[in-house]
């Protein structure tokens, strides 16, 4: 019976994996269709279309990136470290990016139609956000990407480092369900109790990212789906340590 137990948790994991990319996915979507469809487009003019980047960029790369960047290390767990540290590193580059332009393009559109920045819960929490998404990734690169702290330092950080990243998604989440509601009550307050499509399409969307962010906090916190420490690269790790740390080895 022992027999089938990794393989039944291998598929449960793939299962789980294939489910939260489908949530993921589709929360992109579904932002793309509620501005494309019910909010006029996009543009890069100042006009509201403009503001229509902001949703879809921060739901895109604050969230679903961000999510995925994380799960790699779940996904490749038996991959060579150092190309999955690349991938995570890479892939937290560009949701970083796009999280950018999506905050420029708010701030742009209330530059041109005059509208005050940053009075709003969804802005304060959504500009803390990523004030520290900044920071975990220049952290992420200067300790494990291109290590410039001590072994010891690093192994003291780690945990720090995907706590922070697990919780900097969760609020990432949490923010965007604030921005989902203050634009409903922005944009239809008149006809949002009355089951308005567009309502009910944002209102899908929020379950949606709840049901990412769920599923993400479970495949990262499960012990059995955690990567495997690799013998051989933790010995390349004590060379590498002694290189950097006392010079070229002597020889024997």
């Amino acid at each position: 019976m022992d027999n089938f137990s990794p393989r039944h948790g291998g598929s449960v994991f793939a299962v789980l994996v294939g489910a939260s990319q489908v949530l993921g996915l589709v929360s992109v979507v579904l932002t793309g269709v509620w501005m494309g469809h019910y909010r006029g487009g996009f543009a890069w003019d100042g006009s509201a279309q403009e503001f229509n980047l902001h949703p879809l960029c921060m739901v895109l790369g604050l969230i679903f990136l961000h999510g995925d960047a994380i799960l790699v290390y779940r996904v490749f767990r038996n991959e060579a470290k150092q190309h999955v540290k690349l991938l995570h590193g890479t892939i937290h580059l560009l949701a970083l990016i796009i999280s950018i332009i999506g905050v420029v393009a708010v701030f742009d559109f209330h530059k041109a139609a005059k509208i005050q920045d940053m009075y709003s819960l969804h802005s304060w929490c959504g500009m803390g956000t990523l004030i520290l998404f900044c920071l975990q990734w220049v952290l992420g690169l200067l300790f494990f990407l291109f290590p410039v702290a001590s072994s010891w330092l690093r192994a003291t950080y780690l945990p720090i480092h995907v706590f922070c990243g697990l919780s900097l998604l969760v609020m990432a989440i949490g923010t965007s369900l604030l921005g989902i509601t203050e634009k409903l009550l922005f944009g239809i307050m008149s006809t949002y109790s009355q089951f308005a499509p567009e309502g009910v399409l944002a209102n899908i969307l929020g379950i949606l990212l709840v049901l990412y962010g769920v599923a993400l906090v479970y495949l990262i916190t499960r012990e059995e789906y955690r990567r495997i420490s690799n013998p051989e690269e933790e010995s390349l790790s004590v060379h590498f340590k002694n290189l950097t740390e006392s010079g070229l080895p002597t020889t024997p």
